[in-house]
């Protein structure tokens, strides 16, 4: 899409720096300092020296997480290979051959860690396994993203809607209840379902999460998207949540006329109004606006980036945000994961669940085109 006179040039001109720093310096992290290639699988976190993190663990998350980043680019030198080693890795380490589904983790040598099963991993695996799937139609590939499906509509699902957060290894309840953040993973999972088939199932699934969640998650008096259900004591709202909720339901034509989003569109600017300071996206709010933890965190940051594109009116405010990212997160060797309250670097090793953000970011940000 060419550039028009409502989107300004230098706002293409800073996406374009962006997007080259995430090509040339991010994405080959994990192409090869962040990969075991014993074990096929991403390091959970690299250091500012690009050294691995001593291994304690590997999460399903994660290698789903990096499934979709190199099937985003299966255009690039060896991402195809690298998404279909990552494709086989999540099914030998992480799948429970005796109970089904997949396990949260394991150990540095392979052993199931944490057997619990979560949605926020089994939904990770869906987005994954969807957009895989849409790349290189494969059976098996289609296999396990029905298998998933099907176990999260029958153990995680609810009579009200919703579906548990966690539960046992043998789909015992551990009595979780839902939570929002693995319910958007879900949302944008089935999201990502219904953009690669047609999916009945899937998408009465996803209108009947959406309404479940606007009656029993959103705050009435603003409208935001709290991360425990209403009357939970001492509940808060994220407000990078609040920006990513707004992308993934703005730009839904089955989902941008439901009450749900027309309660985040009306949150839009109390989530600006107390979530942004300065430049800074903080962590965690009360819901009349207190601040909770104003650490900032580059996922957030992402998210709020990708929310403004939708807003033509918002440019400089997007224009000052992507100078931020730049300034602020991104550096020659990679990016800075956290910033403290001061604007401190507060943590110095860089995830391999965070390229997911920034892909999924540069996706959204193709609106500016």
């Amino acid at each position: 899409m060419p550039n028009t006179p409502s989107r300004p040039c230098a706002l293409t001109q800073r996406l374009a720096q962006v997007r080259q720093h995430f090509a040339d310096c991010i994405v080959p992290l994990w192409q090869g300092p962040g990969w075991n290639a014993e074990m096929a699988l991403p390091f959970e976190s690299l250091a500012a020296d690009h050294q691995p993190e001593p291994v304690k663990r590997y999460r399903a998350m994660a290698c789903a997480r990096q499934l979709y980043l190199f099937s985003s680019r299966i255009e690039q030198p060896g991402a195809a290979l690298r998404a279909a080693a990552l494709f086989d890795s999540l099914q030998r380490h992480f799948h429970d051959a005796e109970h089904g589904g997949w396990f949260y983790s394991v150990d540095a040598q392979g052993q199931p860690l944490d057997r619990r099963k979560d949605l926020y991993t089994h939904a990770f695996i869906v987005f994954a396994c969807a957009h895989y799937w849409g790349q290189v139609r494969e059976p098996q590939v289609a296999a396990v993203l029905d298998s998933a499906l099907s176990l999260i509509a029958e153990r995680f699902g609810r009579d009200d809607g919703l579906y548990e957060a966690s539960l046992g290894q043998d789909w015992s309840s551990l009595g979780s209840g839902p939570l929002q953040n693995p319910l958007m993973h879900l949302a944008e999972a089935f999201l990502q379902v219904l953009s690669v088939r047609a999916d009945a199932p899937v998408q009465a699934a996803l209108l009947t999460l959406c309404a479940a969640l606007h009656a029993q998650f959103i705050d009435p008096q603003h409208g935001v998207m709290l991360e425990k259900p209403l009357g939970t004591v001492d509940n808060w709202f994220e407000p990078g949540h609040q920006f990513e909720w707004f992308f993934l339901l703005d730009t839904s034509p089955l989902l941008s006329e439901t009450p749900l989003h027309h309660a985040i569109d009306r949150a839009f600017a109390h989530a600006e109004r107390y979530g942004i300071q300065g430049t800074a996206v903080v962590a965690m709010l009360d819901t009349e606006g207190r601040t909770l933890d104003a650490t900032q965190r580059i996922w957030a940051k992402a998210e709020y980036i990708r929310a403004l594109v939708l807003r033509p009116e918002h440019d400089a405010r997007l224009l000052a945000q992507l100078t931020a990212l730049q300034a602020q997160f991104l550096h020659p060797g990679g990016w800075h994961e956290c910033r403290d309250a001061q604007g401190a670097v507060s943590r110095h090793d860089m995830p391999s669940t965070t390229p997911y953000h920034l892909a999924t970011a540069l996706q959204g940000l193709q609106h500016l085109r």
